[in-house]
């Protein structure tokens, strides 16, 4: 069913948009880039033959995700969604490591106040952590993705 006119990708393709395009109802014509995106890393024809090849109720979802992944892949030519995945699995470890070092000292502060009085105690001589938000993306690294799955 179309709206009006020709869809991004028919005007992209410079055809008529039939009534049942398989493209209409994905890459409307107010969005072009959409529909430019993914055509510039998948080819329109393969985007076409993908969407007809998968049930109806899951193509909104794959024409989403296929413009997310080709932005990602015209972003970061070498590394497109993995690159952001890496990214992210670094922040969890990071996140993790830094939850271990508080869980460390919460335990130690604890000990302490349960024996205040002993001195030969060697809850002193762990190093304090000062606690950092890990939550934020960091800058483009130079240096690749590492993925736990290949060490």
């Amino acid at each position: 069913m179309m709206i009006s006119g020709r869809c991004a990708a028919c005007k992209n393709q410079r055809r008529r948009c039939p009534s049942d395009c398989i493209f209409s109802p994905y890459f409307p014509a107010n969005d072009p880039q959409r529909f430019a995106s993914v055509h510039k890393i998948y080819g329109g024809s393969n985007v076409g033959k993908m969407l007809q090849q998968i049930p109806p109720y899951l193509r909104e979802q794959t024409a989403n995700c296929l413009y997310f992944e080709a932005q990602c892949r015209i972003q970061d030519p070498v590394y497109g969604c993995v690159g952001i995945i890496s990214k992210l699995y670094e922040q969890i470890r990071n996140t993790e490591i830094e939850l271990a070092q508080i869980q460390t000292q919460i335990t130690c502060r604890k000990l302490q106040l349960l024996h205040p009085n002993n001195a030969e105690t060697n809850f002193n001589l762990l190093p304090t952590v000062q606690a950092q938000s890990s939550f934020q993306i960091p800058a483009e690294s130079t240096n690749p993705p590492q993925f736990p799955w290949f060490n």
